[in-house]
């Protein structure tokens, strides 16, 4: 799966090599091009994840947190899409026994999320968020960065 998804970003961004991010507190994995996120932001005090920005205004985030509350994929899908925030809006949703994946509007972007509820109590996830305008360059990238988020 992991050489699939290397394999499918390359091809999709023919210029684009892939890296790896390994958090170190939660062991959360994802794979990205990093030649076009190529900010990388200061880590949070607390470990948790990364940041990259990139220089047409897209952000990638992979993080984990703990699942303290118990939350479970579809319960979070469900909060989600009853959220009342202004600017956001869930166009598309789905779950697995494991998993939760989101897309939408956030304000002026259009943001993909994928969530792996782990068995050892943590939540990891990549979130990508990219301007309408960019559509067409990240739309391709998308699966392959959320399919390679994993943890230990």
């Amino acid at each position: 799966m992991a050489l699939a998804s290397f394999v499918t970003i390359a091809a999709t961004a023919a210029i684009a090599a892939p890296f790896t991010y390994v958090n170190a507190r939660f062991g959360t994995v994802c794979t990205f091009p990093d030649e076009i996120f190529t900010l990388p932001q200061p880590e949070p005090d607390n470990g948790d994840g990364q940041q990259w920005l990139s220089a047409d205004g897209a952000s990638l985030i992979c993080s984990g947190i703990l699942n303290i509350d118990d939350d479970t994929p579809k319960g979070f899908v469900a909060a989600e899409k009853a959220s009342k925030e202004p600017g956001y809006k869930i166009t598309y949703s789905k779950t697995g026994k494991d998993w939760a994946v989101l897309s939408g509007i956030k304000g002026e972007a259009i943001f993909y999320e994928r969530r792996l509820f782990g068995k050892d109590g943590v939540i990891r996830t990549v979130w990508i968020d990219y301007p309408p305008a960019q559509q067409s360059k990240y739309d391709p990238l998308v699966g392959a960065i959320a399919g390679s988020l994993k943890g230990p």
